[in-house]
């Protein structure tokens, strides 16, 4: 897998593990301030998924996107 199909799948990893943890967070909290926390962490993974994914189509179309080596 190239170097830059590989950092887009990280940051979809990234994204996938805010949204994990936001909503744990939310789940766990005590007080308002940290839901508004949770809230945004929630609101920019989507964002960041959703460039992301955006990203990797454009790469697949482009027939750059490789699959990892078996």
């Amino acid at each position: 897998m190239k170097a830059c199909d590989k950092n887009i799948q990280k940051t979809l990893d990234l994204a996938q593990s805010m949204i994990d943890l936001a909503n744990q967070g939310d789940e766990d909290r005590e007080d308002s301030g940290c839901g508004i926390l949770y809230g945004v962490l929630l609101d920019s993974a989507y964002r960041i998924r959703k460039l992301a994914e955006k990203e990797k189509r454009a790469h697949i179309a482009k027939g750059w996107w490789s699959k990892p080596v078996s």
